[in-house]
């Protein structure tokens, strides 16, 4: 995934950097925030069912603890490595401080392609991860969630072996949970409901008619499928969607329902691939998904999909990243340049970690909330970030990206400084 030129943590430091320039800081005011505070690194033995043993690398980062305990997720990918868990540790800190949640950031991640192992072998190296990192893992210190090809179900395993070593169960160790062992309603959705509403208030914001506003979206995965369907109730006009098979388009918009569920037929795998085309609905690759002529743009895939190319291309007004990392750092310029709205990620996606949050004070206060007051709870958050994120960016005449990060270094050195340095 990265290759030398690329180093994703390094790309993170210089969005920093100039983010602590605009608030004139002392470099000694945010120094500590160039370094994350814990990197563990694991070799995860796990016997196969045939027998062999395979050894799978795999790692912690915690990258800031100053607000509170850290968060974030655990990925199951080939391409991982620790300068990727390393940024987007980071990249947790500043999205737990752009929502103002008493959280800090940290990842996880193991080195792996999950579709090649059976599910009782995923189940011991998920164990097996869970053994090795609970040094560092607890309700208290650091809370470990789904991220790319984890689910509620690993979540399961992963509190129930920190709960076997602790001999009691402990509910509020992950998040992303099953609702039926302290996972929080509402949870599933919640990234895409938090897209959804960030972009229905930078449509106002805009002066733009959300009903028959035009929209693709890439990825429909958990997030960018939430995020369609939520939009399309909603009166927007889905005029493309796609997913690694395949995309497609609809000038007039897609039938959002009627796709998502011939997705959930399919059992989500190679999601669109088959869905009937013809008449006035055509197959597109994914660069005319990313540069079609709509009111807004949502990547919800992967990293660095919106490139320099791609960049000089796009039709869109409005760019909502609910992907991690969707745009390089020279695209962003371009972007700027030519005068494209674009919704940072550490705002845009949020609404997981902020639900994530309220299933462990849930779990922390052995309670259960109504879904109706999470979702209320969450837009409540959305929408006051979105409006701290746009005066920001306005006090600084700048973009909305370096907006957020003027808030959350803002937020994170106040911390910093009130706590002092230890000893």
């Amino acid at each position: 995934m990265h290759d030398q030129k690329y180093n994703p943590y390094e790309q993170m430091l210089e969005v920093m950097e100039k983010s602590a320039k605009m608030l004139n800081l002392d470099t000694r005011d945010y120094e500590a925030l160039k370094y994350p505070e814990r990197e563990l690194k694991v070799a995860i033995p796990v016997e196969m069912d045939d027998g062999t043993v395979r050894v799978f690398e795999g790692h912690r980062v915690q990258h800031s603890s100053s607000r509170g305990p850290c968060k974030g997720g655990i990925r199951y990918h080939p391409d991982v490595d620790i300068n990727e868990v390393k940024a987007l540790a980071a990249l947790m800190t500043f999205k737990c401080a752009v929502v103002n949640l008493p959280c800090g950031g940290a990842k996880g991640a193991i080195r792996v392609e999950p579709a090649q192992l059976s599910k009782n072998e995923l189940k011991r190296l998920t164990r097996r991860y869970t053994a090795m990192i609970l040094p560092l893992i607890g309700p208290e210190k650091d809370i470990p969630a789904p991220d790319v090809n984890t689910n509620e179900e690993i979540m399961g395993w992963i509190m129930d072996t920190y709960s076997m070593f602790k001999g009691f169960t402990v509910h509020g160790v992950v998040t992303g949970k099953p609702v039926e062992i302290g996972g929080s309603l509402g949870r599933r959705e919640a990234t895409g409901r938090g897209v959804t509403c960030i972009v229905e208030e930078v449509l106002k914001h805009e002066g733009i008619q959300a009903e028959g506003a035009r929209i693709a979206i890439q990825g429909m995965g958990n997030v960018g499928g939430t995020a369609a369907k939520l939009l399309y109730n909603r009166g927007c006009k889905i005029v493309a969607v796609s997913d690694v098979s395949c995309g497609l388009y609809c000038e007039s918009g897609l039938d959002i329902n009627d796709i998502m569920q011939y997705i959930e037929c399919k059992n989500g795998r190679r999601l669109l691939e088959g869905y009937p085309a013809g008449g006035s609905i055509r197959r597109i690759g994914n660069e005319e998904l990313l540069t079609c002529d709509v009111d807004v743009l949502i990547p919800a895939a992967l990293e660095n999909q919106v490139t320099e190319k791609i960049a000089r291309q796009v039709k869109a007004r409005i760019i909502v990243e609910a992907a991690n990392g969707p745009t390089t750092v020279e695209a962003d310029r371009i972007l700027e340049e030519r005068g494209i709205i674009v919704v940072p990620d550490i705002l845009a996606n949020a609404g997981g970690v902020t639900v994530s949050y309220f299933e462990w004070v849930q779990n922390n206060q052995a309670v259960l909330w109504r879904e109706e007051i999470i979702n209320s709870r969450l837009e409540e958050i959305m929408l006051q970030s979105f409006k701290d994120v746009m005066k920001k960016a306005q006090d600084y005449n700048t973009t909305l990206r370096m907006g957020a990060y003027i808030l959350a270094m803002e937020r994170l050195v106040k911390a910093k400084k009130m706590r002092g340095i230890f000893p």
